[in-house]
């Protein structure tokens, strides 16, 4: 993957956890054609229609990271997502999970749904499979728009703010495999890897970068697959996908701004440029393709 000579190209080391993401998976017929698409910023049409194409599933995420532990009041976090349901109606399954978090979503059995997650130390948004772009922009940056002022969020108290885009690929066999085929190995490997008997067992590529001298300004692509040892072991896969996370962080330093719609649009165009330019070429095309030719 090359990147523009103005980024700055740094490798770190200690970027916190991003959250668990999983999609409502099964909701559209496995496509692969190598259509082209673009993470597109709001007027360009057709970039939902190409990423179908592409991947079975897909999601766009934003969060917050806190730096202490919130105090949700019963009254904050039922005002809040009382507001959300009014500007989103079909937003109606709320419950509070063993973990203590909150949750606020619609149907997952539509494919197509909402989510909120007040955590402790977070707060996650996410629309998965959204009926187009447009649409996925209008639910975080209203959603960004509400929190401040429902959740009494203080700007001293942001750690980071993310946006993330997630592709998801349902295959049934060794994930680690083909993630290794679609994406290549470094030539040192070689020999290792041409050793009777030898199978990969995991291979999820990361690589996580600064894109400003200060390095507040982050990305990082990352793979996920779920293949076990056993399962290579048996030939027996299970019916997870193997996801493709793009993430782009700005943290908040001393920035005493409480405009998070504002980030949120920012970070939004700032990795569809990425994504349309490099991602997509370079990891989601290649690695629909060579799961095409193992169907």
């Amino acid at each position: 993957m090359t990147f523009p000579p103005s980024f700055s190209i740094k490798l770190l080391l200690n970027w916190p956890e991003t959250p668990t993401i999983q999609l409502a998976h099964s909701y559209k017929e496995r496509r692969r054609k190598a259509a082209s698409g673009s993470w597109a910023v709001p007027g360009r049409a057709g970039a939902m229609t190409a990423y179908g194409s592409l991947c079975d599933d897909f999601g766009i995420y934003s969060h917050i990271n806190f730096k202490l532990e919130q105090a949700w009041t019963r009254e904050s976090v039922l005002h809040f997502c009382d507001s959300l349901r009014r500007a989103f109606p079909s937003m109606t399954d709320f419950d509070r999970k063993e973990g203590g978090e909150y949750t606020l979503e619609e149907d997952r059995e539509l494919g197509t749904h909402k989510t909120v997650t007040l955590e402790a130390k977070r707060l996650n948004a996410g629309f998965v499979n959204p009926e187009d772009l447009d649409s996925a922009d209008q639910f975080h940056e209203t959603l960004w728009d509400l929190a401040p002022a429902y959740l009494n969020i203080s700007p001293l108290d942001v750690e980071a703010f993310d946006a993330t885009a997630c592709f998801d690929f349902n295959y049934s066999g060794n994930h680690d495999e083909v993630v290794a085929e679609a994406l290549g190995l470094a030539n040192q490997f070689d020999t290792l890897l041409g050793m009777p008997g030898a199978r990969i067992l995991n291979y999820e590529p990361t690589i996580l970068m600064a894109l400003d001298e200060q390095c507040k300004l982050q990305c990082r692509l990352n793979i996920e697959t779920r293949t076990s040892p056993f399962m290579v072991r048996t030939g027996q896969f299970g019916d997870a996908p193997i996801s493709v996370y793009f993430t782009i962080r700005q943290y908040w330093a001393r920035n005493p701004s409480s405009d998070f719609k504002a980030a949120y649009q920012s970070l939004r165009k700032q990795a569809a440029d990425i994504i349309d330019a490099h991602v997509i070429p370079s990891v989601i095309r290649p690695l629909a393709q060579t799961i095409a030719t193992r169907q």
